[in-house]
């Protein structure tokens, strides 16, 4: 009760310090020759209260606190310490004070690191991130509050729900923490330059940075969620259009347009406009994510709160910020610096705006897929799901000029150039689509279209391979990352194609056989872990060459709360992952068996590594390109 009641105060008083760095900024505005060192030290010690608070939400749940109510609800006094540090974040609560933890670290950092900065825009900045800021500890301390009591204080506890009890799953929301609440920095400094007139080339060099970090970090988030969604939802797949998938795949399509448009602006005095819009968007887009996973309006295996009232919250303070950023655009920025004329189709800012707006369109596609089931609702109470089909169908045709523009775009000069080494540019061309025919010659189903993107990922990846050993480490961080996004779409196309699938349902002891496979259900062990009961069962695999894989997949049943969940068994190559998992048949003495070959999985995740690499590499570099 100790640590509750010391984080529970440590909030409050978070709190009144936003409000006193709201006095001191504008009275620093005034008289802006220097930053007063109070603003600083206010930041300071607002970062060190929220510090407290989230240490002592950590104790209370090492120490089983049973007392608090958000520990009562997410943890157990049987559960392994490492998934009880974990547990303060694997909750509503929790999560939103970990997001208000590095909103203001954020700050802080960027109030250390902008010393060359103008005065008045550092201040700003600073003003529209408390807004944001005030507005959490307000949410979390009228609707969320993780340090609530209970009395009289419960024995044992509810327990986490078994399948966030994962190591992936430990770390994931801190990083993709990290790349939301990056945009916020990216959100509050284009407004502060919007009201300043400060939207430069040299505002666009230092506000890069920025993005980058919060690009490569939304980048690794996704990625440990797709790889925590594979091995432990028993489904076998890396992406499933899941709603809240897509809720953090949308802000990462307007941060990747944002940041091409922040090189662009860098060269050139034009695009202000659609980097400002931008900001704002990603920022919104990850709000709005914040809203929908916490609304309950959503239904997902990754949602974790059904609160009318916190939605409605969110809603209310995403409107206000949309609002505030809207009319900051339309009556301070000055889009006369943009001047449209001096565009030339043949040159990088072209190809990047073309493929901007490609981005735009993925970005609707997903926005409409994840929300209109929820409209529809609201106005016919009709439920629908919208499933990969509907994604496949808009985003796959749309995707090839869109690598292609991706392939020459970065051959071209900035403002105006030929096409340069049209030679090679067809003989790799005339490579990649002969090399896809051969692939997929044996396809009679969509062969066209199949070839043609394979074709086109092809024709990005060998183009991009080639600078490497062409040009050295000149455009290092472009080429790895382009080369990482090429990789990843064959990967994909070619897991999607040659993926094979079987299920049956099978006793102990008994055999499946088809004339590619063989499966032996050899036994099951059981055996008795600290907050669960293990059955392993055990598989012998034959493949149509002879060759033989031991499998074990296991079931856990766990004591609180009283979950039965399956963990898959997974074989991994270079070129191949052997995937394999078990169900309870209800009533019965049989066993529900799925068995996978999932090809080039491994290269899906080698693939967007490479993309945050390109993303790092980006940090070391003085310029971009001359």
């Amino acid at each position: 009760m100790l640590f509750s009641t010391i984080g529970n105060y440590a909030l409050l008083l978070g709190l009144f310090f936003g409000l006193v760095l709201f006095y001191f900024s504008a009275i620093n505005l005034r008289n802006s020759k220097v930053l007063d060192t109070k603003i600083l030290s206010f930041t300071f010690l607002q970062f060190l209260l929220v510090v407290i608070s989230f240490l002592c939400l950590v104790l209370s749940f090492v120490i089983s606190d049973f007392s608090n109510e958000t520990v009562f609800n997410n943890s157990h006094t049987t559960k392994p310490i490492f998934y009880k540090i974990a547990g303060t974040w694997g909750n509503h609560e929790g999560s939103l004070l970990l997001w208000l933890l590095v909103l203001t670290l954020f700050i802080l950092i960027f109030l250390v690191k902008t010393k060359n900065q103008p005065i008045k825009y550092r201040i700003l900045t600073l003003v529209f991130q408390q807004i944001i800021i005030v507005g959490f500890f307000v949410f979390l301390i009228k609707t969320s509050n993780p340090f609530n009591y209970i009395y009289p204080t419960p024995t044992e506890g509810l327990g986490l729900n078994p399948i966030l009890q994962d190591p992936a799953l430990v770390i994931h929301p801190p990083i993709l923490y990290l790349g939301y609440v990056g945009s916020s920095i990216i959100f509050s400094s284009a407004l502060a330059a919007t009201s300043l007139n400060l939207v430069s080339k040299k505002w666009a060099s230092h506000i890069k940075k920025w993005v980058l970090s919060s690009w490569v970090f939304l980048t690794l988030g996704i990625l440990l969620g797709s790889i925590w969604a594979y091995y432990e939802l028993g489904w076998g797949g890396f992406w499933f259009w899941d709603p809240v998938e897509n809720v953090s795949l949308m802000p990462w399509l307007a941060l990747t347009t944002l940041l091409h448009c922040i090189l662009v602006l860098e060269k050139k005095l034009i695009l202000t406009s659609w980097v400002i819009i931008l900001s704002i968007s990603t920022f919104a887009l990850s709000m709005s994510g914040t809203f929908l996973v916490r609304s309950g309006i959503l239904n997902s295996v990754h949602t974790f709160a059904n609160d009318p009232e916190r939605g409605l919250f969110i809603l209310t303070f995403l409107f206000s910020l949309i609002f505030l950023s809207l009319f900051i655009f339309f009556f301070f920025h000055n889009p006369s610096k943009n001047n449209p004329s001096n565009f030339f189709l043949l040159s990088k800012e072209s190809a990047i705006i073309i493929n901007n707006w490609f981005m735009m369109y993925f970005l609707s596609v997903v926005l409409i897929g994840t929300i209109y089931p929820i409209f529809l609702d609201v106005l016919s109470s009709q439920k629908i799901s919208v499933g990969p089909p509907f994604y496949h169908k808009l985003i796959i045709p749309f995707l090839i000029p869109f690598l292609l523009i991706m392939t020459i775009g970065p051959k071209l000069k900035w403002i105006k150039s030929n096409l340069e080494d049209k030679i090679y540019l067809i003989v790799l061309l005339i490579v990649s689509i002969l090399l896809s025919i051969l692939i997929i010659k044996n396809f009679s189903t969509d062969f066209l279209i199949n070839t043609i993107l394979i074709s086109s990922a092809f024709y990005l990846f060998f183009i991009t391979l080639r600078d490497f050993f062409n040009k050295g480490f000149k455009n290092l961080a472009q080429n790895t990352a382009h080369f990482g996004f090429s990789l990843l779409i064959l990967s994909i196309l070619f897991n999607n194609l040659f993926s094979t699938e079987i299920i049956t349902n099978l006793k102990v002891g008994e055999t499946f056989e088809n004339t590619k496979t063989k499966i032996i259900f050899e036994n099951i062990n059981q055996k008795g872990e600290k907050n669960y009961k293990s059955i392993r069962a055990k598989f012998i695999i034959q493949d149509s060459k002879g060759k033989i894989e031991n499998l074990s997949p296991e079931l856990r049943i766990y004591n609180q709360p009283n979950i039965v969940t399956s963990e898959a068994d997974i074989k991994t190559t270079l070129f191949s992952d052997k995937f394999i998992v078990i169900n309870l048949v209800p009533n019965q003495e049989l066993f529900n068996v799925r068995y996978q070959v999932k090809p080039f999985m491994l290269w899906i995740w080698i693939s967007v590594i490479l993309i945050s690499i390109g993303g790092l590499l980006s940090f070391a570099k003085k310029e971009y390109e001359k």
